[in-house]
């Protein structure tokens, strides 16, 4: 299978400040790879950069066989972009919205407007096709915007933070909908914040921090890099949480991470629910009665705890600047 995105040792510089340090990454034909990191980790800046926004300070990358830096109008006439932001007009209807990104990429006037009516219908918006777009709803501006990114059929498919802001149900149809276009053989490479999203919809998964992959492989993968099982206690009190941390770390050793917000402490253990019993009698004696306690496989959320430091909470896309000026791809070949 062919690689449809390479990127070898990509740098971007802002001044003093590195955004990106060398980062490599391959995405298969028809799979999906999840770039995830904390806020600022240098995510959006790897993406502008593969979609020909940015001109890397260092390193190479082609996308669908073709050299960003060498021939950038070639690149975006086989790729699609959406950002974090819906980037659609909201004085127009939403098929006046399509149509009008048809004729951008000079599919003539009547494939402009076949295409629309196709990816209206698609993404369940024909009843709200002659409604001007500052009518829609979240979910649906960013279901037209994502079809805005698929009006030219790209081979590859970009997306930064697809499903932010939408509520739990809009972001499932989402899902749905980016997983039918991969069955197709669409390949995608996208941001998220949402550690679930990546484990449903990636075939593999790049963890950027400070600009570095500090990471990669499937959701399994790096949940066996980060081993082992772990004892969850949740307390009641800022006193019990500091004593309950001490009580682990008394216990374990290491790989103790504290969540201040939640009032819980995760600890990585070898000895199973041997480990658990003897945690819960430690706290017992200490004067600790959990609110909630048990012992749990590793999740995506521990993968970040241990990998970046931060809480699953903290990480979002790239940082925000970059989010706002990210334009689609169709805006820049305008």
């Amino acid at each position: 299978m062919a690689d449809a995105v390479v990127a070898r040792g990509l740098v971007k510089r802002y001044g003093d400040v590195t955004a990106v340090a060398g980062v490599d990454l391959e995405v298969p034909e028809g799979t999906v790879l999840a770039l995830l990191g904390p806020n600022g980790a240098g995510k959006t800046t790897t993406v502008r950069m593969l979609t020909t926004l940015l001109v890397p300070d260092g390193g190479t990358a082609t996308v669908a066989g073709v050299d960003v830096v060498a021939d950038p109008r070639e690149v975006r006439r086989r790729i699609g972009l959406s950002g974090q932001y819906a980037a659609v007009d909201e004085n127009l209807t939403g098929f006046e919205n399509l149509d009008m990104v048809g004729r951008l990429y000079h599919l003539g006037r009547k494939k402009s407007r076949e295409r629309a009516r196709e990816l209206l219908e698609q993404f369940a918006l024909t009843d709200a096709a002659d409604r001007v777009a500052k009518t829609y709803s979240g979910g649906m501006r960013r279901r037209l915007d994502l079809a805005g990114a698929l009006v030219a059929d790209p081979p590859v498919l970009f997306l930064d933070e697809p499903t932010t802001g939408l509520d739990p149900r809009s972001r499932n149809d989402m899902w749905e909908l980016l997983s039918a276009m991969v069955g197709r053989g669409t390949t995608l490479l996208l941001t998220t914040q949402y550690l679930e999203e990546a484990e449903r919809l990636a075939d593999d998964i790049i963890v950027i921090d400070h600009g570095r992959v500090i990471a990669r492989g499937t959701a399994d993968e790096l949940k066996t890099q980060v081993g082992g099982q772990r004892i969850e206690v949740v307390l009641a009190s800022d006193r019990e949480l500091r004593e309950a941390e001490r009580v682990l770390r008394d216990l374990v050793g290491r790989d103790v991470v504290v969540q201040q917000r939640a009032r819980r402490v995760t600890a990585s253990v070898s000895g199973g629910t041997a480990d658990l019993v003897e945690a819960l009698s430690r706290l017992a004696a200490a004067g600790i009665v959990p609110l909630d306690a048990g012992l749990r496989r590793p999740t995506m959320d521990d993968v970040f705890l241990t990998l970046t430091g931060r809480p699953a909470e903290e990480v979002a896309g790239a940082d925000a600047d970059d989010d706002r000026d990210a334009t689609r791809t169709q805006e820049a070949h305008a």
